[in-house]
């Protein structure tokens, strides 16, 4: 029996004496690897950029809504029945198991003013607590403190979208803007947080307290009502006895009997969260599915022509055979030259794949993230291929009858 290295030298020759043909055989596998890394990464990036949108947002969250009012049959819509309010919002803090952070929240968009400038943005009425909640950090100044709740202060705290485009490079700290025709101080600047997975800028918005905006900005026919009640969990195992809880807390706040609606929403944003990563998974496994049935192509097309070299080089194996090269001898030769085909076809789909993949960042703009093991799985699959479509043509071989191959013409 021949040693290993020898065999492996039989092989690389015999793929250099046709070129052309290993060249264009291994095509398919390098175009079934590119496929496969660029999906991959496509896929991963997306992934990555949903679960940190999903962090910006905040983690362990339950947000509650005012129900759906309804005129004349017709239902309006969530939060068009305002039923919460600051009082609830006190009450979950001070009840509710399992809770760490609570803070009530109401929106409208409003024109903001400084000097010359103006900007239309989302004014946000809250506590401090709700920096915390959703994970907004103050890059200078300070946030809220208990007396601005309590005494309704008139003070701001902006994004930096709305710091660009009222103050350009001006330090914006103790600057007055005017929320409508009423000034207020400027005492924070928040960190950018970038735009949210819904294509939403999270940084064109200022806060204010809850209590100036319901007593001097927002105008509202049901005084001390809030849009929104904002609740972080402890924990996620805990984030289920917390809900529970607050809509207990709120059925008797409300006094809402048993066979009655509820006139509020508690939605479980973990739920929401965990379910978008779980569909963003399935579909970069789908996507690299997909680009593996190219792979699979290729393995047929080396499969088709390593049974052509076999019929070619028929009497060349029996030749061989005939001074005393064994059937396995054979099979391991054929085998190996199909599992090199694959091998640097993988190896040059590789290169290909991620220079694909970088050039649909820089010129697509799209999230990528291309790891090790994409890489690693690529080519593992590759040689599998590779091996795989290569035994038939290597068993087969294997099997011709040296007298009947020195004869073949």
């Amino acid at each position: 029996m021949l040693d290993f290295k020898s065999i492996l030298k039989m092989s690389i020759v015999s793929l250099k004496i046709n070129k052309m043909r290993s060249m264009l055989t291994s095509l398919g596998i390098i175009i079934g690897v590119s496929a496969v890394i660029v999906m991959l990464a496509v896929g991963s990036g997306a992934s990555k950029k949903i679960a940190s949108d999903m962090e910006s947002m905040g983690s362990n969250l339950l947000m509650i809504r005012s129900a759906s009012a309804k005129s004349g049959g017709v239902r309006m819509g969530s939060g068009t029945r305002p039923t919460l309010t600051l009082k609830d919002s006190q009450a979950i803090e001070d009840k509710a198991r399992g809770v760490l952070a609570v803070a009530p929240y109401s929106a409208e968009s409003k024109q903001v003013t400084y000097g010359n400038q103006n900007w239309s943005t989302s004014i946000g009425g809250t506590t401090n607590e709700y920096l915390f909640i959703r994970n907004y950090e103050i890059e200078s100044g300070r946030g809220f403190i208990p007396e601005d709740v309590k005494n309704g202060t008139k003070v701001a705290i902006i994004g930096q979208t709305v710091a660009t485009e009222l103050f350009g490079d001006v330090d914006p700290i103790n600057k007055t803007i005017r929320i409508g025709n009423i000034p207020f101080k400027v005492i924070g600047l928040l960190k950018s947080k970038g735009s949210s997975g819904m294509g939403q800028d999270q940084d064109d918005l200022v806060f204010i307290p809850i209590t100036t905006a319901q007593r001097k900005v927002f105008g509202t026919d049901f005084p001390g009502t809030v849009n929104m009640i904002t609740v972080k969990a402890q924990n996620d195992q805990v984030l289920s006895i917390a809900q529970e809880d607050i809509n207990e807390i709120l059925k008797n706040r409300h006094h809402i009997g048993a066979k009655q609606d509820n006139d509020f929403e508690i939605r479980n944003l973990a739920e929401m969260q965990e379910t978008i990563k779980s569909t963003t998974k399935t579909m970069s496994l789908l996507l690299g599915a997909i680009a593996g049935v190219s792979l699979i192509v290729g393995g047929i097309g080396i499969m088709n022509i390593m049974l052509v070299s076999v019929t070619e080089r028929t009497k060349e194996i029996g030749i061989r055979m005939a001074i005393g090269a064994k059937a396995s001898d054979i099979r391991i030769q054929f085998l190996i030259e199909s599992f090199l085909l694959s091998i640097s076809g993988g190896l040059v789909g590789v290169v290909f794949g991620v220079a694909g993949a970088w050039l649909m960042h820089v010129w697509a703009g799209m999230n990528i993230a291309i790891t090790l093991a994409s890489i690693m799985l690529s080519l593992g699959f590759s040689a599998a291929i590779g091996v795989g479509f290569g035994y038939y043509p290597a068993y087969k071989a294997s099997l011709l009858n040296p007298i009947d191959a020195l004869r073949y013409e």
